[in-house]
């Protein structure tokens, strides 16, 4: 899968993906550091890649941008650390793949996550 790290996603979490075969970029890697979040998101579904954020807003941009082929995962956790993000990542990944392929928002908590495929009616 193809992702884009937005600024809050530490950079472990990045190379934990790669290690898994994955094609990810960090915003950082760019120097897009100060990019608006409707950018961000633009250059996702350009680059067809999904979202990894902390910030919320990137869930409701993709509600109201009515587009299917575009996919989020915003985590919403207390333990915000690298491994305590890739633990949440693998089981999303493990379970919900086809949900990101196809278009969807995944809301990651510490103890379940909750898919709103897209786009939401």
């Amino acid at each position: 899968m193809r992702f884009l790290a937005d600024m809050g996603v530490s950079l472990k979490v990045v190379e934990w993906l790669k290690t898994q075969g994955h094609d990810v970029k960090h915003l950082r890697d760019e120097s897009l550091q100060r990019i608006p979040n409707g950018q961000i998101f633009y250059k996702a579904i350009q680059e067809k890649r999904i979202v990894l954020t902390f910030d919320l807003d990137f869930g409701e941009i993709a509600a109201l941008s009515k587009l299917k082929n575009v996919s989020v995962i915003v985590f919403r956790l207390h333990n915000t650390t690298a491994d305590n993000v890739n633990k949440r990542l693998a089981d999303i990944l493990a379970h919900s793949a086809v949900a990101l392929e196809e278009g969807a928002i995944i809301l990651a908590e510490q103890s379940r996550y909750r898919v709103r495929h897209l786009p939401i009616k």
